[in-house]
């Protein structure tokens, strides 16, 4: 296993180089002059040669490319073009807003997926299994967005249950923690900032794990089914095991393999696909952060978001294969 990792690991190397080519060239087809979208149309033409020259887009592209894996290599992204901040720094303040969307939403529709496609194949062609599949329909048909604007209104707008946008951050300044006279107002604040985090997660959550919720409930089904079917499940039940004891020790960890394969594809798109999510919902992601690149031709924002994207996605790969030899101990790496 720990070669298999390694091996791994090296293959990032030639994968991440590929990427950082398709990324670096392909957003230099963007149609739009980052330079003119900076100074408006008040900039002369001195002004943008300066400008141009600053920041290296006088040089050919095999220069500029060149320095960008330079500084690559060695953890350094770039600076915004819009802000000039570093790009990690960017990439740091939005990944948070992110990965506690994306982790909530993947537990919600593991559970209620997994759930919903055991119960379905176990009742087949009952009223739940065709409920539950029409469910699963509806989950993958309707688009991210509508559903999250229907959500706004029903749930934000109309009952006020929920908010309906932003991310309240938490308290996260220890130094203050070290006032032993503040420590409870601060154990107050972080209490009251969680729970209004959670709150603004909800609606954006549901909205996220609409479709993953039909995928795994339509992938458990299938995989349930198969299992069912096969003579160790006749056997345990033939020694005269409880039916609960099947299902959970026998039928539900051999169903999995499959399941967790689309767990791990949605949690690593995640990342980059809940652009939509973030933008409907006004949530300072690594998505909206994405959107905001593209949209303001903002090259380093652009080329870093998708490397470090990219490299989360590899990274959620790596897990899933090493998660297969643990559901099932046929598989071995060599």
């Amino acid at each position: 296993m720990f070669n298999y990792i390694l091996r791994r690991l090296l293959l990032l190397i030639p994968l991440l180089l590929a990427i950082s080519v398709v990324v670096f060239f392909m957003i230099h087809l963007i149609p739009g002059d980052p330079v003119q979208i900076m100074l408006g149309d008040k900039g002369t033409a001195e002004d943008a040669a300066r400008l141009r020259s600053e920041l290296g887009f006088d040089e050919p592209l095999y220069i500029q490319y060149f320095k960008f894996l330079t500084n690559l290599v060695q953890g350094d992204l770039g600076r915004s073009i819009r802000n000039r901040n570093p790009v990690i720094n960017e990439i740091k303040a939005a990944f948070p807003a992110t990965i506690e969307l994306t982790v909530l939403s993947m537990v919600f529709a593991s559970i209620i997926g997994i759930a919903a496609g055991i119960v379905s194949a176990i009742k087949q062609y009952s009223i739940v299994d065709n409920l539950t599949m029409v469910g699963a329909l509806l989950g993958i048909s309707m688009p991210v967005f509508w559903v999250g604007m229907m959500l706004m209104l029903i749930f934000g707008a109309r009952l006020g249950w929920l908010p309906i946008s932003g991310r309240i951050s938490r308290v996260t300044n220890l130094e203050v923690i070290t006032n032993f006279y503040l420590l409870d107002s601060i154990l107050t604040q972080n209490w009251a900032a969680l729970r209004s985090t959670f709150s603004h997660l909800i609606l954006p959550a549901i909205t996220l794990a609409t479709i993953p919720v039909a995928m795994i409930a339509r992938m458990s089904r299938s995989t349930t089914l198969e299992v069912l079917n096969q003579d160790y499940i006749r056997t345990a039940r033939a020694k005269g095991l409880p039916e609960k004891v099947v299902i959970l020790k026998h039928v539900l960890k051999n169903s999995l393999i499959p399941v967790v394969t689309i767990i791990g594809l949605q949690f690593g798109s995640f990342l980059g696909g809940a652009v939509l999510t973030e933008t409907v919902f006004a949530r300072a992601g690594v998505g909206r952060l994405l959107i905001n690149g593209i949209l303001g031709r903002d090259f380093p924002v652009i080329q870093g978001a998708v490397i470090f994207i990219a490299s989360f996605f590899i990274f959620i790969n790596l897990v899933v294969d090493i998660l297969y030899s643990y559901l099932d101990p046929r598989i071995h790496y060599s």
